[in-house]
């Protein structure tokens, strides 16, 4: 068989077509959004391997960086976190897992109009922003299952290094293969990458197993904290910079909580509300099923996935915490905000909380930073 025949039927063509768009790039800049999470690594680093082979230049970029909890994973390339000083003039660009040019950083977002570009994506909320091909599926659990797909189209075989890059994608955006976007494909093509040597085992252990006595002793204060409200409808944790500071913790230490939030019995919407600064807050909401939190998000100018959504708060933490409970409350008793948007709502449409919690979108979109 060909390494297209593992491709189901709806994806093969424009697979097809990526690799063409592909095929008519150098000098390429493949970067995803800011503080990627493992879909939007994973789907960096396949790229990465899909291009070498391919014979092409290019410079992975990430900003400010990979998350710590990723350190362990084998990059195709340097991981550059500036523009500053790059390899080589950049004349095109492949985007991955982000839709807005600001999600992709504003150094990165700053050079965009001088490129070529090609976006592939799962999130909601556009058609794309490549100026020479757009995939956007959100009916894929992950852009890294896209870039399988490209991977096959290009006849080159899921093993190795390239099998793990999309197996890193496929259990974050997944939630491990619990979460509803875990579909028929989605099983296929993880049985096709352990078929093919894969360790997904291994790769479970590396991400689950190496927490940090901060992030153990923040987890422990916020469990305290929590409450749930409206009638026990809303799970909800606010995080100050102060909390971060005690426990000797990063902002990624945060990943996967509001999962936590979520498994408590009655709790519709889970939501985490961390702050960034004295003036500006970041939150992240989940739920499950039927309940479109990003509807919720967008009320105050965020957005991402129909169960995993998040955004921005300019108001200072206890204010924001009142306002993200009030337009939660709202969505959940049926009544959309019929007031315009609130001062201090923010426009970024995926948090890094969102991000890195990643695996978190139950419903095929996708979504969070």
């Amino acid at each position: 068989m060909q390494p297209t025949d593992f491709i189901p039927a709806p994806y093969v063509q424009d697979a097809l077509r990526m690799v063409e768009a592909l095929k008519g790039m150098d000098r390429i800049v493949v970067a995803g959004h800011v503080n990627p999470d493992g879909d939007a690594a994973g789907s960096v680093a396949a790229a990465g391997h899909i291009l070498r082979a391919m014979g092409k230049e290019f410079m992975l970029y990430a900003a400010p960086g990979l998350p710590r909890y990723l350190g362990f994973f084998p990059m195709p390339a340097v991981v550059h976190t500036s523009l500053a000083h790059t390899p080589f003039t950049p004349q095109c660009a492949l985007l991955l897992d982000c839709g807005e040019p600001e999600r992709l950083g504003s150094e990165l977002a700053a050079l965009l109009p001088q490129l070529d570009t090609v976006n592939i994506d799962h999130h909601l909320g556009g058609d794309g922003m490549g100026s020479l091909g757009n995939w956007v599926v959100t009916e894929a659990a992950a852009t890294a299952q896209l870039m399988a797909y490209v991977a096959m189209a290009a006849d080159l075989p899921l093993t190795g290094d390239l099998g793990l890059s999309v197996a890193l994608g496929l259990l974050t955006d997944t939630g491990g293969f619990c979460h509803g976007n875990t579909s028929a494909d989605v099983l296929a093509l993880a049985s096709h990458l352990v078929a093919n040597g894969c360790h997904l085992h291994w790769l479970r252990e590396k991400m689950d197993n190496d927490w940090s006595l901060g992030r153990w002793r923040l987890w422990g204060q916020l469990m305290e904290r929590a409450v749930v409200e409206h009638h026990g409808q809303i799970g909800f944790c606010p995080v100050s910079l102060k909390d971060l500071g005690r426990c000797q913790a990063l902002k990624e230490d945060l990943e996967g909580f509001v999962e936590q939030l979520r498994r408590l019995r009655g709790v519709k919407v889970a939501a985490l509300l961390r702050e960034e600064s004295p003036r500006l807050c970041k939150f992240s909401l989940r739920s499950y099923g039927s309940i479109d939190v990003r509807a919720m998000a967008a009320d105050m100018g965020g957005g991402g996935h129909f169960n995993a959504a998040g955004g921005t708060l300019r108001l200072p933490l206890k204010k924001a915490g009142e306002e993200l409970l009030r337009r939660i409350a709202l969505r959940l008793d049926g009544r959309a905000p019929e007031i315009p948007e609130a001062p201090g709502t923010g426009e970024e449409r995926h948090t890094p909380d969102d991000e890195t919690a990643a695996g978190n979108n139950d419903q095929s979109q996708v979504t969070t930073s």
